[in-house]
């Protein structure tokens, strides 16, 4: 272990963790998909027979709500956490010469605690954009206006240095430990959160064309995985964030004129 390395089955272990949580949030955002399009049918009957069907939030819809978010970030996110919980785990086994260290969790749990602020935000977002109608019954966007906004929103700070900050830190966890680590249990969750923040820095703006694309759209949040994977691990990574924030500006100027 001196050479930092996991063993297989702590590797296996992990990996394991990931891909099952993963598997059970697109579980729960496939069953909550569905029971969705069957309600936006059943409203789509009443508005055909002069029924009225908006209505003020209530707190379980606010519950309900900050629970799709939260299973939705871990099921976007949680793979591209992996090279790094798996790069804290082996230096961690290299310090203290033991398999699988409890300070992996820990180092999760910071990570966790970030996706559920996140989570929260986005909740009262979603609140005050049906507060000001301008989200449709499927959770996207109704204006034009409000979509120009996002995708020129998004896609500029696609280009900051903001971002690319962000994403060299995602990119390189190695370099990341190097320069914050923190001995004990408190200190891998102050690297898990710190490192959670970098992340949510990379993917936030992303994360906001949701409201253009529709919340519970599968096809998109799909994509948008997709999209936040290559970003972080693919091998040009960078050069696609700057290209699809260029992408975006274009459009969302397009949708204006």
């Amino acid at each position: 272990m001196a050479n930092g390395t996991v063993l297989r089955p702590d590797r296996m272990l992990i990996t394991a963790c990931i891909a099952l949580i993963t598997i059970l949030a697109w579980a729960y955002l496939f069953r909550l998909g569905h029971q969705m399009s069957a309600g936006l049918q059943n409203d789509a009957m009443m508005a055909a027979m002069g029924m009225r069907v908006d209505r003020a939030w209530t707190g379980l819809d606010a519950l309900l709500t900050f629970a799709m978010w939260s299973v939705m970030m871990v099921g976007m996110m949680a793979l591209s956490a992996l090279p790094m919980l798996l790069m804290f785990s082996a230096a961690q086994a290299g310090r203290s010469q033991r398999s699988l260290s409890p300070h992996t969790i820990t180092f999760g749990l910071g990570y966790i605690a970030v996706w559920t602020g996140f989570s929260a935000c986005a909740t009262l977002a979603q609140y005050g954009l049906h507060r000001a109608a301008l989200l449709s019954p499927a959770m996207a966007s109704s204006s034009k206006g409000f979509t120009a906004a996002i995708l020129l929103a998004a896609g500029a700070y696609q280009l900051t240095r903001w971002k690319a900050r962000c994403l060299t830190l995602c990119r390189s966890p190695l370099g990341f430990l190097m320069t914050y680590w923190r001995n004990g249990a408190f200190g891998a969750f102050q690297m898990g959160f710190r490192h959670g923040i970098y992340c949510l820095g990379c993917c936030w703006a992303l994360m906001c064309l949701l409201f253009v694309v529709g919340v519970m759209n599968l096809i998109w949040v799909a994509i948008l995985t997709g999209f936040v994977l290559t970003e972080k691990i693919g091998p040009a990574g960078t050069i696609v964030a700057r290209v699809a924030g260029a992408a975006m500006v274009i459009l969302g100027l397009a949708v204006l004129v």
